[in-house]
């Protein structure tokens, strides 16, 4: 696949590292190689790329810094030794999050992710789900309760059953966490091997987590673009 893009980081030997891997294991071109905030910013007003490769720890302005800077339509793939800016990351048009050091296998699972994020952008976008139902049903020990989508927080899955946890009561229900996941629509989304949330719920995200009430919720990297796809969605 044909993309265009430039490296933005003061660490030359981090540098030569994503140029390498960008020449081994794709058709991309790199149109720049940046060393600092200021240089992209003044090649990006004259020059369009499909992405940018932005590290976050850079002097002067930081790669958040410089994000809040560019169009919003900027697509970036943000490269750092530090996971914690993770979440803070997907607040702009973040394809990935590449830790460092980047290995080969990784860099590898970025590029399929980045050629399917523009191929899918070609695509004409599917309807938004509709919900089925405003209510269902579960079973809880020998009683069978009506529950009100709209009041649910969060379910936690713990070993063999699922505790269901709604704005008023607590449940346990017999069963796995993945079963209950096939059943639900938005606004529910899966953020964590534990959790799935409701994401109307949510008070704050922060720091690689979530906030539903009194609950700090954890995102795991394995759901983290999802959920933040649906997020950004919702971005102001």
């Amino acid at each position: 696949m044909n993309l265009n893009c430039i490296i933005v980081d003061d660490e030359p030997h981090a540098v030569a590292l994503v140029e390498l891997l960008i020449n081994q294991s794709t058709t991309w071109t790199l149109k720049a190689r940046c060393y600092d905030a200021l240089e992209a910013l003044a090649f990006l007003k004259k020059n369009q790329v499909d992405f940018i490769f932005l590290d976050i720890n850079m002097p002067q302005l930081t790669g958040i810094e410089l994000a809040a800077l560019l169009p919003p339509q900027t697509k970036i793939v943000f490269t750092t030794a530090y996971s914690e800016y993770a979440v803070e990351s997907y607040a702009f048009e973040t394809i990935d999050y590449l830790l460092k050091p980047i290995t080969l296998k990784r860099f590898l699972s970025s590029v399929q992710k980045i050629e399917q994020y523009f191929l899918k952008r070609e695509r004409e976008p599917s309807p938004g789900v509709e919900h089925s139902l405003d209510y269902f049903f579960v079973k809880s020990g020998k009683v069978l309760r009506k529950i009100v989508l709209k009041d649910i927080l969060y379910f936690e899955g713990e070993k063999d059953y699922v505790r269901l946890v709604t704005t008023t009561e607590q449940l346990l229900i017999y069963r796995r966490l993945k079963d209950i996941e096939e059943q639900l629509n938005p606004p529910f989304v899966r953020v964590h091997n534990s959790y799935i949330i409701n994401y109307e719920q949510l008070s704050k995200i922060e720091d690689n987590h979530i906030y539903i009430a009194d609950k700090r919720i954890p995102v795991s990297e394995k759901f983290r673009d999802g959920f933040m796809e649906i997020i950004n969605k919702k971005k102001f």
